[in-house]
């Protein structure tokens, strides 16, 4: 029997083959020798840590965003704070009272319920609410400025109930300096 010439994919695969066979045998001390970060063991509880996340630091915007939540819902063509709007907000008033270094802008926004001037107003009102909430629980005042921006800035562009809601909210973004409302 007469072994013929090898193709030029026969060639390419015992190539690769003999490629892998060498980086197989190489030694992996100096591999050995690089940490790679550990994550923080997951205990299963609620408060574990999200991969990434270990390491953020106390008092820092990833705490506050993290660990607190910058966000407050309203109802349609509302501007009154629910329970579940009033316990984010206490605690962010804890949070900010215990970091007084951050500045703190409150950006007010609204669905597109109504007109223009309609939203722009109601989402300054959300703000100014938001800000009034902080300071009877201890947020000194001058930290604190308040902007509505209607419906011009929307998380979601929709028809639903569902989705619109995701609108009319009020986000606490910390500033280390106040910039322009």
């Amino acid at each position: 029997m007469l072994v013929s010439e090898p193709t030029g994919y026969s060639r390419l695969l015992a190539v690769a083959v003999a490629l892998l066979l060498m980086l197989t045998s190489c030694s992996t001390t100096d591999m050995a020798q690089v940490e790679e970060p550990t994550a923080a063991p997951m205990t299963g509880q609620t408060n574990d840590p999200a991969p990434g996340f270990e390491n953020v630091a106390a008092g820092s915007e990833q705490d506050f965003i993290l660990n607190v939540g910058r966000r407050t819902y309203f109802t349609q063509d509302s501007a009154t704070l629910d329970s579940v709007a009033k316990a984010t907000l206490d605690k962010q008033a804890i949070w900010l009272n215990s970091n007084p270094h951050w500045l703190v802008k409150l950006q007010g926004f609204a669905d597109d319920t109504g007109s223009t001037s309609a939203m722009t107003a109601l989402s300054q009102k959300r703000a100014d609410v938001v800000m009034a909430y902080l300071v009877s629980k201890g947020v000194a005042a001058e930290r604190l400025w308040a902007k509505g921006y209607g419906n011009d800035r929307e998380v979601r562009d929709c028809t639903n109930l569902s989705c619109k809601v995701q609108n009319r909210r009020v986000v606490t973004n910390l500033r280390s300096e106040r910039d322009s409302v």
